[in-house]
């Protein structure tokens, strides 16, 4: 019998895996410990304090301080103590480390589509190598997703119109399950796949197999979006040298920015993509609103590509 079906919870395989575990049994024994408490006391006071006679008359209660103190006190430190704990692993989680191996993923009724930076897709599935930072970028074509693998303890949205970013470092090679956890649909039950955690010589050979699973398309992302950067006619106003009708994308990704509003907003992922669909949100300083808008007519996959082509074009990734 697989040890997944009688363990208590799913099989520990990524680096905070052990943390949420840990927390989670805590707040389940704290919670027994007390409960089971409460009820002997009650059961043990109801039993010796019981009214014996219609002339008995107990005695009056003057109360304990010392008693008082004890029972306010040492809840208010572990329940600090649960919190500090609690506090510090959703730091971690949701901290996104500022290197690692950038994958989109996209979600759709029902299905997961992925695509690697090097070009290759899948669909329901995705490789990454052990003993590394994965960081996954989150978006929607249609209703809201949940992105959750069990094992790594680690589950993000996916919602539309914006950019969601969650992270992992499995630590264990092996297969495992890949779960959407918010309800988006009839089909929402069928929409699951696998996570295939491989030794990075292996994984590098499966990036460029043509015969191991996913969609090989012989280009990278950054290259893919620079043909649609060409194709939607990009390069007309945003040139590489100065006096073009738009900012100079080179070395921009980033990088903080000054808009028409006066406001400062840092050029990353979400920034991008909002410029592209709509562009005339955040206007950069020294423009003019004139680019038109990309709205619905560019994919969640093209969308991506010119993200990263974006970000190909800067000497360092932030």
């Amino acid at each position: 019998m697989p040890k997944e079906w009688y363990s208590l919870l799913p099989e520990q395989a990524s680096t905070f895996a052990w943390q949420v575990d840990a927390l989670y049994l805590l707040l389940t024994g704290l919670s027994v410990f007390f409960t089971v408490a409460v009820v002997a006391v009650l059961i043990y006071f109801c039993v010796k304090y019981r009214r014996r006679s219609a002339e008995e008359r107990p005695a009056p209660i003057h109360g304990n301080i010392t008693l008082e103190l004890a029972w306010s006190i040492i809840p208010t430190f572990m329940a600090i103590g649960v919190f500090a704990l609690g506090a510090n692993l959703f730091f971690t989680i949701y901290h996104t480390p500022a290197d690692g191996i950038d994958i989109y993923v996209v979600g759709k009724q029902w299905m997961w589509k992925i695509q690697h930076p090097e070009g290759k897709r899948e669909i329901n599935t995705l490789h990454v190598p052990v003993n590394q930072t994965i960081r996954l970028t989150l978006t929607s074509e249609d209703v809201i997703h949940s992105f959750y693998i069990p094992a790594f303890r680690t589950k993000k949205d996916a919602v539309p119109g914006r950019y969601n970013t969650m992270w992992f470092e499995a630590t264990k090679v092996g297969e495992y399950h890949l779960f959407c956890a918010e309800y988006c649909g009839t089909q929402h039950a069928g929409m699951i796949g696998t996570v295939y955690v491989m030794e990075p010589e292996d994984y590098q050979r499966w990036l460029t197999s043509t015969s191991a699973g996913g969609e090989a398309t012989g280009q990278s992302m950054a290259q893919l979006g620079e043909q649609q950067f060409q194709q939607l006619g990009c390069l007309t106003c945003h040139k590489t040298e100065p006096g073009g009708r738009g900012p100079i994308l080179t070395d921009a990704f980033g990088k903080p920015v000054e808009l028409a509003s006066g406001e400062t907003v840092t050029v990353d992922e979400a920034y991008v993509r909002e410029s592209i669909l709509t562009p005339t949100t955040k206007v950069v300083k020294g423009f003019q609103p004139i680019m038109p808008a990309f709205q619905g007519q560019v994919s969640e996959e093209t969308l991506t590509q010119l993200v990263e082509y974006v970000k190909s074009l800067s000497a360092a990734k932030k």
